[in-house]
C-alpha cells in the first residue's frame, strides 16, 4: 500500500463553496465522477453552519432537491442513515436558547419534511421508522426554546416553521395513525400555549398548514376538532382577567394561527367537512372580537 498516497487522500478538504455553488447552478445535477451518497453525508455536516448560504442555499437546497427527485441520485442505504442521523440532530443542545445549536435541530427538522414528503410518494422508511420520527417530531416541536425565525446574521433560523413543515409532510402519509393526528393536534397547542412571545415570521401560517393536513385527512375523525377549538378557548379565557405577557403572547399566536388555517380551510374544495371546520373556526374568532 502507497502510504504517501493514503495520507494525501485522507487530508484532503471537504468540497468548497464554489463546488456546491455550481451544483445549484447546474439545476442540481450531481457532477460526473462524484457520488451523490457521499456528497450527501457531506453537506450534512454543513446544516449546523452559521454561514446562511452554505447552510440553507446550498446544503439544505441540494439535499432536498436530491432527496425529492423521482430517481433520486440518492441510494435507500443512504437516505436511511440521513434520517436517523438528523432524528437524533434534533436532540442536540435542545434546551439552549440563543445558541447556535438550533441551526443543526432546525435545519435537520426541514430535511426530515423532505423526507417525508418522499416517504409519501414512495414509502422507503418502514413502519417503525416513521412511527419513531412521527413521535420525536411531535416531542420536539414542543420542547424546543429557542424560537427565534430570522437573525440578520445567521438569517432563517425558524424551528418552528421547519417543525410544523415536518408534521404537515407526516400527515401526508398512509401510516398516521388516529392517535398520531391527535398527537399532532396536541403538539401545536402546547407550542402555541407555551411561546414565550408572538411569532413575527410566518410561524402561525406553517402551523396551519400541518394542521389542515391533519384534518383533511379522509381517516380523520371531525368530531377531534371541536376540542381542539375548545382548548385554544379555554387557554385564553383569562387573557383579559389576568393580564400578563405571556398570555397575551399565547392569545396573539392563536389568532394568527385561527385566522391562517380559515384561509387555508377556505381555499379548499368544499365539502361537508369543510364547511363545518370553517364554520367552527370562524365562530371561535367572531367570539374573540366580542
Amino acid at each position: 500500500m502507497n502510504i504517501g498516497l493514503v495520507l494525501t487522500v485522507s487530508a484532503q478538504s471537504p468540497h468548497d463553496r464554489s463546488f456546491w455553488q455550481a451544483i445549484a447552478r447546474n439545476k442540481y445535477a450531481v457532477p460526473e465522477h462524484e457520488s451523490a451518497d457521499a456528497m450527501a453525508h457531506e453537506l450534512s455536516a454543513l446544516l449546523a453552519s452559521p454561514d446562511p448560504e452554505l447552510r440553507d442555499e446550498l446544503a439544505y437546497s441540494i439535499l432536498t432537491t436530491w432527496i425529492y427527485r423521482k430517481n433520486s441520485p440518492i441510494s435507500t442505504p443512504t437516505l436511511l442513515p440521513l434520517v436517523d442521523e438528523w432524528r437524533a440532530n434534533l436532540k442536540s443542545g435542545l434546551g439552549e436558547s440563543g445558541t447556535n445549536s438550533v441551526l443543526k435541530r432546525s435545519f435537520s427538522a426541514l430535511c426530515l419534511s423532505s423526507m417525508a414528503r418522499r416517504e409519501a410518494r414512495i414509502p422507503f422508511m418502514g413502519d417503525e421508522r416513521y412511527h419513531q420520527l412521527v413521535s420525536e417530531a411531535t416531542a420536539y416541536l414542543a420542547a424546543d426554546r429557542d424560537l427565534r425565525g430570522y437573525d440578520a446574521q445567521l438569517h432563517w433560523i425558524h424551528a418552528t416553521a421547519h417543525t410544523a413543515d415536518l408534521l404537515a409532510a407526516l400527515a401526508q402519509s398512509a401510516l398516521l395513525t388516529k392517535p398520531e393526528q391527535t398527537s399532532i393536534l396536541a403538539a401545536i397547542d402546547t407550542r402555541l400555549a407555551t411561546a414565550p412571545d408572538v411569532y413575527t415570521q410566518g410561524e402561525q401560517d406553517r402551523l396551519a398548514a400541518a394542521l389542515l393536513a391533519v384534518i383533511r385527512r379522509n381517516d380523520f375523525d371531525p368530531s377531534g376538532f371541536g376540542p381542539w377549538l375548545d382548548r385554544v378557548k379555554n387557554e385564553d379565557q383569562d387573557v383579559w382577567t389576568a393580564t400578563s405577557m405571556e398570555s397575551l403572547s399565547r392569545f396573539q399566536n392563536h389568532n394568527y394561527v385561527l385566522q391562517a388555517l380559515t384561509v387555508r380551510i377556505s381555499l379548499e374544495p368544499d365539502s361537508p367537512r369543510m364547511i363545518e371546520y370553517r364554520q367552527q373556526t370562524l365562530a371561535l374568532l367572531q367570539s374573540r372580537l366580542e
